[in-house]
């Protein structure tokens, strides 16, 4: 598993490994991704409960990104509501409602997703993508801060969603840098299965 010089600052660590694990997702071919996308859905079908009415939010595949489009659907067959992360600015996202077949917009950075005249809510569930993980379940995202200031804005509403990492294999690493702002997942998932840090 790799990991960057050891001695570096941990956020220049951090963009050294953001840039080697997504150089590694990337060098993925699209069949490659396809199947490993197919299997992430078949562990996570099994292994991510939701209650009926649960929020989860999800994301659609930009870039080289595992396509979890039927895992959601899965989940909103099982009664959970769904939910799709949308741009505001360059610090801010947001979460709409969404359901399967319904028209999206361009929402920023190549992303698609609900209108303005969806709801605003706040999600139980995170389905996160990300750059790299390690097995503490510690992640590195993509550099922009988004997922970590919509997790804290939730937790200071006193909300605390289970947060579950996206990735394929290829992209943990021996060890991410941890700092104070950081917060740890509760799992990811990937090809191999879901594995739970709880």
């Amino acid at each position: 598993m790799p990991n960057g010089p050891a001695d570096l600052p941990p956020s220049e660590l951090k963009s050294v490994l953001r840039k080697q694990r997504l150089a590694a997702r990337a060098a993925l071919t699209l069949d490659e991704r396809r199947a490993k996308a197919d299997a992430m859905t078949r562990h996570g079908v099994m292994a991510i409960a939701v209650e009926t009415g649960s929020l989860v939010s999800g994301f659609f595949p930009i870039r080289s990104e595992a396509d979890i489009r039927p895992l959601m659907a899965d989940l909103a067959d099982r009664g959970a509501r769904l939910c799709l992360p949308v741009v505001l600015d360059k610090e801010t996202i947001e979460f709409r409602t969404y359901a399967p077949g319904v028209p999206l917009v361009e929402t920023g950075f190549g992303t698609m997703g609900p209108g303005e005249n969806a709801a605003v809510v706040d999600p139980d569930i995170m389905l996160v993508p990300l750059a790299a993980f390690d097995r503490e379940g510690h992640r590195i995202g993509y550099g922009g801060g988004y997922y970590d200031r919509a997790i804290e804005k939730l937790q200071q509403k006193g909300r605390k969603p289970k947060l579950f990492g996206i990735a394929f294999d290829v992209q943990e690493v021996a060890k991410v840098p941890f700092e104070p702002h950081d917060v740890r997942l509760d799992g990811v998932l990937t090809e191999s299965g879901f594995r739970s840090f709880g």
